[in-house]
């Protein structure tokens, strides 16, 4: 396949679909269960992630471009307001982070789209942060980190 045509393909198409996204779930969550320095962030979650899992399913699969099976059930993501009950700091980002980065390292075979989800999850996971120190509230204060 051609340069070109690989660029219109999503990342939904190149990562192999809902099945390869499942199997991301799953690993990231199980990270979560099993890593002892995630205590913290899993200890935020329900107990049973059965639900989660499913939601976070459907999430993935139109942020990469695919069905829009999240914000047909859900709305739009408003995934600030969705996490504004629980403390999101610069801790729960990077636990978070350290799940999701062994997940793609797992389940992500092509080291391009592998650094690329890196890359947008990485900005993700820091826009939902809600800390007093979090930069993306303080656009307009002068403020510079």
């Amino acid at each position: 396949m051609s340069d070109i045509a690989l660029q219109h393909l999503t990342q939904f198409t190149r990562i192999g679909g809902i099945e390869t996204i499942t199997r991301l779930v799953e690993v990231f969550y199980h990270r979560m269960d099993t890593m002892p320095e995630v205590v913290e962030l899993r200890a935020i979650h329900r107990p049973d992630l059965t639900s989660t899992k499913e939601v976070f399913v459907r999430y993935l699969s139109e942020w990469l471009g695919g069905p829009a099976l999240y914000s047909a059930e859900r709305g739009h993501p408003r995934l600030r307001m969705r996490h504004s009950t629980i403390a999101v700091g610069p801790e729960q980002r990077d636990s978070w982070m350290l799940c999701m980065r062994g997940a793609l390292d797992e389940v992500v075979i092509d080291a391009e789209l592998r650094r690329e989800l890196l890359d947008a999850f990485t900005k993700l996971a820091d826009w939902v942060r809600n800390d007093k120190d979090n930069p993306h509230d303080n656009r307009n204060t002068g403020h510079h980190h």
